[in-house]
């Protein structure tokens, strides 16, 4: 059984060093822990892929990937930025406080980390080097930022945590609000230092009462997006899933028929992008939870909660290690595979802790959207490359001090727990 458990963990890791696709890793891992224990059937894989998808909060994951898919190809993400402008435009460095803010808001509506780098990037990328500040400066911003779509609500791994977890998605959501507000004021601060070092002036005038409500008037239909998915859930109008179907009616209506930035070709792309991406996560959920059955029939879960707890039982020691150990595993691994896999070995261990199951969610959603910018799985880091034109190991380099921002921040997530847990409570 022992040999069994280290087959799977090496077929494992070699698998992601060749590069095959991370679904496709974990699926033939776990037929590899299958040969080796040779106590389970090879049906296993299939019987359980199948009754992982059949769980009905998942089905709100293709809802919000749709909906973040309307608004990306549609005018919002210029509007929320019109709103950012205003209100922190005139700051020392306000194009990237603009472009933060805009992906503070963005994120709300997508919940996807490498399309709010795209949606918001693509546009502020450009113009931050027409203002004069540096290709490195500008994509690293614009790339940090984009992590604030997985932690800000409505967010495809926040969901995926909770069906994993067996936690309500809707707690889960609103604990989020916090704690993603906290980390992008840390990644604000952050830009402001660097651009009184490098002396990034702000980008005009302050706005003024009357332009700042002009704004927000203009930028009100992506704004409301939201305010319907989070009142209908906490106003105990909606399920997440019946909120998703909702924002993807209201994204086509005001996009296509209010804003009329649609045309039949987007609308074909959408589907297809939609299409696409939920297979590839549905493919990663599916055989990830097979692994985790693996896992558990082997009673992982049980020796490395003894393991840790032999270590020390002081959780002052051990979160600290888990964190450690997080952060390093988001460097080899997508973020929602970290997920999937680590969620139930990791779960039993802070619950010995004395840790909130919600509480414990978001800091993984923060550990796991920092691997969205550091190599060799740093989704992000690919993206800003293309749209600054900039080499892995620059922008590499100039993401490193707003990573280390987003650590510190994690670390008052971790040892101040009303921050995730106060909104939920109410």
């Amino acid at each position: 059984m022992d040999t069994a458990i280290v087959l799977t963990f090496l077929a494992l890791a070699s698998f992601l060093f060749l590069s095959v696709p991370i679904g496709v890793a974990i699926g033939m891992s776990v037929i590899v822990g299958i040969w080796a224990g040779d106590m389970l059937p090879y049906e296993f894989l299939i019987q359980k892929m199948v009754t992982s998808l059949d769980v009905f909060p998942l089905m709100a994951v293709p809802f919000f990937i749709m909906a973040g898919e309307i608004m990306q190809k549609g005018s919002m993400a210029q509007r929320l930025l019109t709103v950012s402008k205003s209100l922190v435009g005139h700051i020392t460095g306000g194009m990237a406080h603009i472009s933060i803010l805009t992906s503070m808001f963005y994120g709300a509506l997508s919940g996807s980390a490498p399309a709010t780098v795209a949606a918001v990037g693509g546009i502020m990328v450009p113009s931050m080097k027409k203002e004069g500040y540096s290709t490195s400066f500008s994509t690293a911003v614009n790339t940090a930022a984009g992590c604030l779509g997985v932690m800000i609500p409505p967010s495809v791994p926040l969901i995926i945590y909770g069906t994993t977890a067996g936690v309500s998605v809707g707690d889960l959501f609103i604990a989020g609000v916090i704690p993603g507000i906290f980390v992008g004021i840390c990644l604000m601060i952050c830009s402001y230092i660097l651009s009184k070092k490098h002396g990034y002036t702000g980008s005009g005038e302050r706005a003024t009462f009357k332009e700042i409500m002009t704004a927000l008037k203009d930028s009100i239909v992506a704004l409301m997006v939201p305010l319907i998915v989070l009142g209908g859930i906490y106003g105990g109008l909606t399920t997440p899933t019946e909120a998703g179907v909702i924002a993807v009616l209201y994204a086509f209506v005001a996009e296509g028929l209010v804003l009329r930035t649609l045309s039949w070709k987007k609308v074909t792309e959408i589907f297809k992008g939609t299409a696409l991406t939920t297979a590839s996560i549905f493919l990663v959920v599916a055989t990830a939870t097979a692994l985790g059955q693996i896992l558990l029939f082997y009673n992982v879960p049980d020796m490395l909660v003894k393991f840790l707890v032999g270590v020390s039982d002081n959780k002052y020691v051990l979160i600290p290690i888990i964190l450690v150990f997080l952060l390093i595993m988001g460097t080899f691994m997508d973020a929602l595979a970290n997920i999937l896999i680590l969620t139930p070995l990791l779960l039993p261990v802070v619950k010995v802790l004395g840790m909130n199951p919600i509480h414990f969610g978001i800091v993984m959603i923060v550990c796991a959207s920092m691997g969205f910018l550091t190599p060799p799985v740093g989704v992000n880091l690919f993206v800003g490359c293309s749209i600054g034109n900039i080499s892995i190991e620059k922008l590499s380099a100039a993401v490193m001090p707003f990573l280390f921002t987003m650590i510190l921040a994690l670390l008052a997530i971790v040892f101040f727990p009303p921050m995730a847990l106060w909104l939920p409570g109410l």
